[in-house]
């Protein structure tokens, strides 16, 4: 697998994200309704994926969806349900940082879920997802791939930063003992919900650079023409000299590092 460093990483994904920002003017313009089902390891990188593709995109047109736990109300509903209220309007875009398929994951793999919900969920999900692309959702699944050993290393790095410790759980800490298990669970899924109207893309993010402009590449290629005119306002030179901001009595911090 080629590898991307520095300057070479920055311009392939600077260029993917001027098309990114074509194809949410497209689906604002055109009303489509995008869901991006992003899944996968622990520290395989869906976050750093997903902040690669919205870093310059509207914040008023895209969500990212990152459910907690369902709570007491929540475990009393269909399963699907919760997510349904999350799905995008027309002209919008929605990330899932983990999706409805932690039923076929975590919950299975930690004993979350009972063997009789997960065998619903794999023969519901096929169905429920029929349901959303028929309805004229574009619904794309990811599941990023990372091998052990490099997620030891991103477990390690967790531990000893004191800005990415935060993401270590102590499901994190118990699914590295899982790394089979995950594995098992993860095939019974894609062999019950890889369908011709909702398939899955696996993505190797042993190198997350690389995987992320693969995954980037491989969503844009997917769509149609995207190429919707930019309507960019114009205006003419300010008349006179530029005002300075007015205080009053009030008076902001000075500058950090002192004036210049």
């Amino acid at each position: 697998m080629r590898t991307f460093k520095g300057k070479e990483y920055d311009a392939e994904l600077r260029s993917m994200q001027h098309e990114l920002v074509a194809m949410a003017r497209w689906a604002r313009h055109c009303g489509e309704r995008i869901a991006i089902v992003m899944e996968g390891r622990d520290t395989a990188g869906k976050g750093g994926a997903i902040k690669a593709i919205t870093e310059h995109l509207d914040t008023r047109q895209y969500r990212v969806v990152a459910l907690p736990k369902p709570g007491e109300r929540e475990q009393g509903e269909w399963y699907f349900q919760r997510y349904v209220r999350h799905l995008p309007t027309a002209g919008e875009i929605v990330l899932f940082d983990r999706s409805w398929y932690n039923r076929a994951g975590v919950e299975k793999v930690m004993g979350f879920a009972t063997d009789a919900q997960v065998e619903a969920f794999l023969a519901q999900a096929p169905m429920f997802e029929k349901l959303l692309v028929d309805d004229g959702i574009r619904l794309f699944k990811y599941w990023l791939c990372c091998d052990q050993e490099q997620q030891e290393e991103r477990f390690a790095e967790r531990l000893e930063d004191p800005l990415k410790a935060w993401k270590l759980s102590p499901i994190d800490v118990e699914a590295r003992l899982r790394y089979d298990d995950y594995t098992r669970a993860r095939e019974d899924m894609l062999a019950a919900t890889h369908t011709d109207h909702a398939p899955w893309t696996l993505v190797d993010f042993n190198h997350q650079k690389s995987g992320r402009l693969a995954l980037i590449r491989h969503l844009l290629d997917r769509l149609p023409d995207v190429t919707v005119p930019a309507n960019k306002p114009g205006f003419a030179p300010l008349p006179g000299k530029p005002s300075k901001e007015r205080y009053g009595v009030l008076q902001p911090i000075p500058p950090y590092g002192g004036e210049d």
